[in-house]
């Protein structure tokens, strides 16, 4: 989970910002909307590799599986905090797909 104490904060918002703009600003020049998903890898990936190359050095296990797993809770809080209320408007807005009410009935009366 991203919560770190406020000193933190204040010290790395203006550079991630910065950054942001940054990143905005380069994918606007690609021509799609969608760029800056690519442009947005780049970084945090380019991040936490520099991370790891300045306070460790080399690669080893721990740190691969440290950083795979800070970027599967990463995409798990996002999911979680955005994507779930987003489709679940969605779903009530739309309707949802037949066959999961089938399941879920059919778990139901498993369980």
């Amino acid at each position: 989970m991203p919560y770190i104490p406020p000193k933190s904060r204040k010290e790395l918002d203006g550079v991630i910002d910065q950054l942001a703009d940054r990143l905005v600003q380069e994918a606007k020049g690609y021509g799609s909307e969608a760029a800056f998903a690519g442009l947005l890898n780049y970084a945090c990936t380019r991040l936490a590799l520099k991370t790891v190359r300045l306070q460790f050095g080399e690669m080893r296990y721990w740190l691969i599986a440290v950083l795979t797993g800070t970027f599967k809770n990463i995409a798990d809080e996002f999911y979680r905090r955005l994507a779930v209320p987003y489709e679940n408007r969605q779903i009530a807005k739309n309707g949802d797909v037949d066959l999961y009410g089938e399941y879920a009935q059919e778990i139901e009366k498993t369980a």
